[in-house]
């Protein structure tokens, strides 16, 4: 059993599934079946046990299934480190979202501090040629798998910048308005880029010591439009309150992390990313994933539980027995979804499989041999 892997699930009202109990045993998790049978549900599932919104970024209200919509619940048995927790998380209807942690409620902010939890899902294949805000968030998810804290300096921040959007919105000009908020901007605001730059650094010390059939990238975080930008606190103070009159033109903070970009070459080709070809780009995304699940097991003390969706039907033969055995060498649980079991062929005995199907507008999950 590795020692982060998630032993039992059950997920209650969510989505497609009514009712779905299953049992691992750590093993490399292959789901099949055909294209809305529910797939991708569970795998969403597991990413609420992690902060944020989950791998597709929905409300909790979207969360419920239809057309009961009595709210939803996800439990299941997390062995982490050598102890075994259980979490629950769950929304009744028309609710935020609650976690608990071993009976007692907890902040959302505790479940990284448990379980470390990365995804690749098919949204994603776009991220280089598309808006900085995808980036961000793939930047944010790296960052936060090692650094939990991440998550507070960044709810911190967002609160803050908040209060100061809201005095621009009203054209106010008083600077003893702003500066307190500001200061609490550039404390948070700092924080956030010296977690991102920690992440980054370790990610492509993993990348650069790996042997692997992936290639790599080069990354680098740029400001708007790849400008420089302040890091330390007292620059971004001094940037906030020099910028007001252009931030008031504007009605919004113009400065600071929350305009950041991730930036990254293809480094044996030296081009941007965004010039590779798609099924480059993949691959690259791949191996910045497996590259963060490397850095992880040696920071965290065990490798992160991975989710890739629908990964495998994108890459050949040869890259996809490369993929399952990198997952295998790194001792990683990862939950891998494809329409058809001849995806998995190559994993064999390494993984459990199970087979979704759709009946009746609930799906069904039974696990199945490869």
């Amino acid at each position: 059993m590795p020692a982060l892997a998630i032993t039992s699930l059950l997920i209650s009202h969510f989505r497609s599934h009514r009712h779905t109990e299953m049992a691992f045993d750590g093993l490399p998790v292959a789901i099949f079946g055909p294209n809305g049978a529910g797939k991708t549900n569970i795998l969403e599932a597991v990413s609420f046990l992690s902060p944020g919104r989950g791998i597709r970024r929905a409300t909790t209200d979207e969360l419920a299934r239809q057309p009961e919509a009595i709210g939803w619940k996800v439990s299941a048995e997390v062995l982490s480190l050598h102890q075994r927790h259980e979490i629950e998380t769950f929304a009744e209807s028309g609710s935020s979202r609650s976690v608990s942690i071993d009976g007692k409620p907890a902040p959302q902010a505790a479940l990284g501090r448990v379980a470390r939890i990365l995804w690749l899902v098919p949204a994603m294949d776009r991220l280089w040629i598309e808006g900085a805000e995808g980036r961000r968030r793939f930047l944010d998810r790296m960052t936060l798998s090692f650094e939990p804290g991440h998550a507070e300096a960044a709810m911190a921040y967002e609160k803050a910048m908040r209060e100061r959007n809201r005095l621009l919105k009203d054209d106010v000009r008083d600077p003893t308005w702003y500066r307190a908020l500001e200061v609490q901007m550039a404390g948070a605001g700092a924080a956030i880029q010296a977690n991102r730059a920690a992440a980054v650094e370790r990610v492509v010390a993993a990348q650069a010591a790996a042997k692997t059939a992936f290639p790599a990238a080069e990354l680098s975080i740029l400001g708007p439009e790849g400008a420089d930008f302040p890091t330390g606190p007292e620059e971004l103070a001094e940037a906030y309150a020099s910028g007001r009159s252009r931030d008031v033109a504007a009605g919004r903070t113009l400065v600071g992390p929350h305009r950041s970009d991730l930036g990254a070459r293809y480094t044996a080709k030296r081009i941007p990313a965004a010039q590779a070809s798609t099924g480059e780009q993949k691959a690259l995304l791949i191996s910045l994933v497996l590259a963060n699940a490397r850095a992880l097991a040696e920071d965290f003390g065990a490798p992160p539980i991975l989710l890739l969706d629908e990964v495998a039907a994108h890459l050949d033969a040869n890259r996809r027995a490369s993929l399952f055995d990198e997952i295998c060498g790194l001792g990683a649980q990862a939950f891998l979804t494809g329409t058809g079991s001849e995806l998995f062929d190559t994993l064999g005995e390494r993984a459990q499989a199970f087979e979704v199907r759709e009946t009746g507008g609930l799906s069904v999950v039974e696990e199945r041999n490869l």
